[in-house]
């Protein structure tokens, strides 16, 4: 099921794998995927194989796809057969694409071992057309999530995708945390294993006030 929203479709394909649609095709960590429209701009968060498949980067990109990675994805990226135009990001970093617009955010987990702070690997902030995605990439909750925050009184809607995953991300009651913080106009579940797990978390959503839903 695709979001649409104004002229802005959004489409969550499984596991962190995103979609955005307008005039352009835009991918965030396309992994294991059914369909294989050409992309425009495709965004990489992480190295990690289910983030930066090689196997699915090749089945979306064509020449002139801009990727958009952390310089860990590099060696990946480089594999591609296609004439892509690469652009590394680090957190901080703005890339404007005419009317998409990308910020580069933290993601870390706070005492896990997957996704080091050290490392440095990547969220990202879409804006486009009065509407701003959210993909907080393999997080935590953690403290510069609140620095996202009053995208209503700028007259943007916030479309948050949210990982949940205790193993590797974000608990159920930490998601909550993260939307309740960041006051989206549409908290949406990525990244889970259980279908369960993102019921709940749009169930205490909605009980926190919080619009949630799954984009099954």
């Amino acid at each position: 099921m695709a979001l649409k929203i104004d002229n802005v479709e959004i489409s969550w394909l499984g596991h962190s794998s995103s979609k955005i649609k307008t005039d352009k095709i835009i991918y965030i960590d396309p992994y294991n995927l059914q369909e294989a429209e050409k992309a425009d701009i495709i965004l990489i968060t992480h190295p990690h194989y289910d983030h930066c498949s090689i196997a699915d980067l090749s089945k979306i990109a064509k020449d002139g796809s801009i990727v958009v990675c952390h310089a860990a994805c590099q060696s990946t990226v480089t594999k591609l057969s296609q004439k892509i135009n690469m652009q590394l990001m680090q957190a901080g970093d703005e890339l404007n694409l005419g009317n998409v617009k990308i910020k580069a955010v933290p993601a870390y987990n706070m005492k896990k071992q997957f996704h080091q702070k050290t490392e440095g690997w990547l969220g990202y902030l879409v804006s486009l057309n009065g509407i701003v995605i959210y993909h907080a990439g393999d997080t935590d909750l953690i403290p510069e999530m609140e620095k996202l925050t009053g995208f209503a009184k700028k007259g943007s809607k916030l479309i948050a995708l949210l990982p949940v995953d205790s193993a590797f991300a974000m608990s159920i009651d930490e998601a909550v945390k993260a939307a309740a913080m960041l006051k989206p106009f549409l908290a949406v579940p990525i990244h889970f294993k259980l279908e369960k797990d993102a019921e709940n978390f749009c169930k205490l959503c909605k009980d926190a006030g919080i619009r949630a839903e799954i984009l099954k």
